[in-house]
């Protein structure tokens, strides 16, 4: 008989410390986020999707379509096309798949420019593979437009025998 009793105390015992540890969370903070209605403010380390910087000086980017990102990219995520106008290589298209990059950082490592870095953008969803294909010079293109400048004209290489012709006849 003094065993039931052991038991049943025991048992409400139990109850009464899983009850406790359920009311001392209750009355905490929540430290859930709704996630869509709520955003949350990254930290400055975050390493988010890569971007392309803007150069305060000149208000272009920095990028000179060397290439080095792409080679040294270990799962051949990005494309980078250039043009040569003027002795200097710019970049046409500048392109990263998202659907497989682990975020590494080894492209931003290695740009001897500096021209890219990470974001503090946290929501990559998409529902197409497509969604996860990110045009770099677009981005650059919609952050100047936000500051109000224009968007960058595309290189060609015509462009560059027009300014030599221009240069001949002044």
């Amino acid at each position: 008989m003094v065993a039931y009793f052991r038991e049943m105390f025991v048992g409400l015992w139990s109850l009464v410390a899983g009850m406790a540890v359920t009311i001392r969370y209750f009355v905490r903070p929540i430290v859930t986020v709704q996630y869509p209605r709520q955003k949350l403010t990254m930290t400055p380390k975050y390493r988010g999707h890569i971007e392309l910087i803007m150069d305060p000086e000149t208000n272009t980017h920095r990028c000179t379509a060397c290439g080095m990102c792409v080679r040294t990219c270990p799962s051949s995520l990005i494309t980078v096309e250039g043009v040569k106008v003027k002795k200097k290589k710019l970049p046409v298209k500048h392109v990263i798949d998202y659907s497989y990059c682990s975020l590494c950082g080894l492209c931003v490592e290695v740009c001897p420019t500096k021209a890219l870095k990470f974001s503090n953008e946290y929501r990559l969803a998409g529902y197409q593979r497509q969604d996860m294909v990110i045009d770099l010079m677009a981005r650059l293109d919609a952050e100047r437009a936000t500051v109000g400048l224009p968007p960058l004209p595309i290189p060609t290489p015509e462009s560059e025998e027009e300014t030599t012709s221009a240069e001949e006849k002044a």
